[in-house]
This record gives structure tokens, C-alpha cells and sequence, in this order.
């Protein structure tokens, strides 16, 4: 098998995590830009209607199956911010500097066992615009926010989302290791049993 899906993001971070984990498994991923596909308004108040309505968009101008990933990372002491809005958390989309460091003001008299968060991640495919039967996941991953940023590997907050019992961060591990054990990492093999046993 060879089929090409969509990935609805231009994050190249995410693009080379879902290309290790699905292109061995027989499956072309392409960025949407390749389509010219627009921006999607995510205007959701979930990872999972977000992750829908992108994949949606991106399927609707591709005309191909379309994957669409949205994810963010949920502190317990910011009563679950920056949650879906963890991209643009600086007020700039992308500014991955600027959320972390947003992120550290607001924690700045928060001591490390209250500082307990937790990585969502939720992936929707959609085999055409109109699916009415979306492939759905959802997970997480724990850990706690540091106090500085530490290591240069990943992507977003990884550098500052210690891993629960890993005593490093998520930017200190592996790219092996964090595609087994992540949010994303999980999700993902989750969406791919879901794939292989669907019908056809």
C-alpha cells in the first residue's frame, strides 16, 4: 500500500515526527502547502474540533485524505492555559520563544511540585471534506514545567516539559524515545491500528 494523506499543518517539527511514524507504514505524507491549501480558522474550544475542522479544510482543497493534528500543553496551576491556544500563547502564532518564556513569568512564584501539566495531543483524518466518520484520538502526556529551558532537540515547550519519571526534559530525549512515549508519539500509533483494521 501507498497512499498519499495531507498533513494539515506547515509546522516542520510535526512534519518530520508524522513522516517517521507513517511513511514506514506505507503512507506518503505531504505538507499541505503542496496543495496551496489555506489556513483554516480554528474556531473550536477542543483539540478534537480543531484537529476536525483543519483536516476538513485541508481535504475539502487537496481533494486527498487529510490528517490534521492540533496540540498544545495544559498547566494545572494556569487552570489548563495556555491549552488550545498554546501556539499563540505570546499573542504571535509560532513565536515558540515567546510562549515559553510567557509561560515562565506566569509560573514565576509557583514552586516544581505544583507545576504539574500535561501535553494533549488529538489527531482527526478524514478520508474526504464531508466525512462523516472522522478517525479520532486523544492523549496526553505528563510531566511539570522547569524553571529554565534545557536541551535542543523538539520543538514548542519541550524544553521546558520535564518528562515525569525520565528526570530530563522533553528536548533532552531521543527523537526514538519521544516518538514511542509522547502525546503524539501515542496518538499516532493509535490512529495507525485504527487505520490498518477500518474497513475498507
Amino acid at each position: 500500500m501507498n497512499r498519499q494523506i495531507v498533513l494539515a499543518s506547515s509546522n516542520q517539527g510535526k512534519a518530520r515526527e508524522f513522516k517517521a511514524l507513517l511513511e514506514p507504514l506505507g503512507y506518503n505524507v505531504v505538507l499541505q502547502k503542496e496543495f496551496n491549501v489555506p489556513e483554516a480558522n480554528e474556531d473550536g474550544l477542543s483539540f478534537i474540533e480543531n484537529a476536525i475542522i483543519k483536516a476538513r479544510n485541508a481535504a475539502k482543497y487537496s481533494n486527498q485524505w487529510a490528517l490534521a493534528d492540533d496540540s498544545g500543553i495544559c498547566v494545572d496551576a494556569l487552570n489548563g492555559a495556555p491549552g488550545i491556544y498554546s501556539a499563540r500563547y505570546s499573542g504571535v502564532h509560532g513565536d515558540e520563544k515567546g510562549c515559553n518564556k510567557k509561560l515562565l513569568e506566569e509560573l514565576k512564584n509557583v514552586p516544581f511540585e505544583k507545576r504539574t501539566a500535561r501535553y494533549c495531543c488529538a489527531l482527526a483524518l478524514v478520508r474526504s471534506y464531508d466525512d462523516p466518520v472522522p478517525l479520532t484520538v486523544l492523549c496526553s502526556w505528563d510531566g511539570n514545567i522547569g524553571f529554565e529551558e534545557v536541551g535542543s532537540g523538539g520543538f514548542g515547550y519541550d524544553p521546558l516539559f520535564v518528562v515525569t519519571n525520565r528526570n530530563c526534559t522533553a528536548a533532552q530525549l531521543p527523537p526514538q524515545i519521544k516518538n514511542l512515549i509522547s502525546h503524539r508519539g501515542r496518538a499516532l500509533q493509535s490512529l495507525v491500528y485504527k487505520l490498518e483494521h477500518m474497513s475498507r
